[in-house]
């Protein structure tokens, strides 16, 4: 068997130009696709918020005028507020699942237009210097991806998340007692 070396392609300056800036705009495109998906699922993640707020003064409001109800009792509301924290954490983190994910996405499109906004800026200056040949590997532009320290701002924020949502329930079950017991 031979071995075949490629030769080295040489690419005419129009059509290299042509070719990133068909990766940028599709970097571009996607960065924007992405922007617009993580902005729709924080309006879903905001409406969550306030439906699940409403329940929860809804719940308190109606233990705080129930005369019928008494501290033997207690158990019904905690096991529905038990029942609505839980319904709340998964569907909150499924969104908050697909939020990172988008936002990763798109960070690794914006390193990636970031790289081919590079490349096209140092191939426009050395067409303007006169060298008119291109490598076929100059115009390889990867997709790139963040450094796995970016993924430690997710981590973080679903910490708060975790926290903020035990703080409620605790609040939530201290208060419930509270008014039927006291």
């Amino acid at each position: 068997m031979a071995d075949f070396e490629t030769p080295s392609t040489v690419i005419r300056k129009e059509t290299a130009l042509q070719a990133l800036n068909t990766i940028i705009q599709l970097h571009f495109e996607k960065t924007l696709e992405k922007k617009r998906a993580v902005d729709l699922q924080k309006k879903h993640l905001w409406n969550l918020f306030q439906l699940f707020f409403l329940f929860l003064s809804i719940v308190l409001t109606t233990q705080a005028l129930s005369p019928r109800l008494q501290c033997r009792h207690c158990w019904i509301p905690i096991g529905l507020l038990s029942l609505a924290h839980l319904s709340f954490y998964v569907s909150v983190a499924q969104t908050l699942r697909c939020i990172n994910g988008l936002k990763y996405q798109r960070r690794c499109h914006k390193l990636t237009l970031g790289l081919a906004t590079e490349r096209l800026r140092r191939l426009d200056m050395r067409s303007r210097g006169g060298e008119f040949e291109i490598g076929g590997e100059e115009l390889e532009v990867n997709y790139q991806e963040p450094p796995e320290s970016y993924l430690g701002k997710f981590k973080r924020k679903w910490a708060l998340y975790l926290g903020f949502v035990i703080l409620v329930y605790g609040f939530m079950i201290s208060s419930s007692v509270v008014l039927l017991c006291f």
